[in-house]
Parts: C-alpha cells; structure tokens; sequence
C-alpha cells in the first residue's frame, strides 16, 4: 500500500481500511501472544499501513481547512 495510492481514495474509504487494519493488527497480537504468528514481519507492516493511512487522513483533513 502506498501513499499515493492511498490519496485517491475518499476519507470515507480510509476510514474503513484504517479499521479493518486495526482489527488486523489486534488478531496478530493475539496470534503472537498465543505463539500461533507464523511471520511477525506482518506486525511492523501492519504498523507501517496503519501509520500511512493516518498521515494521508491528516493530509486531508489540513488542506480542507486552510
């Protein structure tokens, strides 16, 4: 997932994708807590996508107002 990618989407869009991620991300916690995580490299993307899709959604949320 990339930003720019992320930047056509609506802030309607990114606020589903940011969920469904954060839902994703609580599963993987589980998933390591229980020793069931199979690539914990999924955690930092996760984190990464996460942290993404809330820049853009500031982003956005800035130049509407000035």
């Amino acid at each position: 997932m990339k930003a720019n990618e992320l930047r056509k989407s609506s802030l309607e869009e990114l606020q589903k994708q940011l969920m469904e991620l954060l839902r994703e991300q609580f599963n993987l916690r589980m998933q390591r807590g229980t020793g069931q995580l199979s690539k914990p490299s999924q955690m930092k993307a996760g984190r990464r996508d996460i942290a993404r899709i809330k820049t853009v959604m500031t982003e956005m949320t800035a130049g509407g107002k000035s």
